[in-house]
């Protein structure tokens, strides 16, 4: 990407696999730790926290909110706006939550729910 911020090599890839969720549903950072391979679950939340220090029109090109946690909800972030807009991006793909502000992985899961979780 042009005029974006160098990257570690780790952080490309997992950009690399963010950028094939498609629209309208979500994976964890743990099923993207374990397809890009040599990184973990908190590696994946640094490099799209990352993206902050992206120009806007690039940060548009990746899907950085169809990444949740692995009980279906959405991160807390810094003082929650994040969060907020997260959602709002995913309810407008059609992603619903529930009352619980959860997402049903088999709904709107790109892969197994359980692949590369542990317990």
């Amino acid at each position: 990407m042009e005029d974006a911020p160098d990257l570690p090599p780790v952080y490309e890839r997992v950009l690399d696999v963010v950028r094939q969720i498609p629209h309208g549903q979500v994976a964890t950072y743990g099923q993207i730790a374990q397809i890009v391979g040599g990184c973990t679950p908190r590696m994946v939340g640094f490099c799209l926290a990352s993206l902050a220090r992206y120009p806007e029109e690039q940060r548009r090109e990746i899907p950085w909110q169809r990444v949740i946690n692995a009980q279906g909800k959405i991160s807390p972030r810094g003082e929650g706006l994040g969060a907020l807009l997260q959602r709002e991006l995913l309810e407008e793909e059609g992603v619903e939550f529930s009352n619980a502000d959860r997402i049903s992985f088999r709904r709107f899961g790109w892969l197994d729910p359980y692949e590369g979780e542990e317990g």
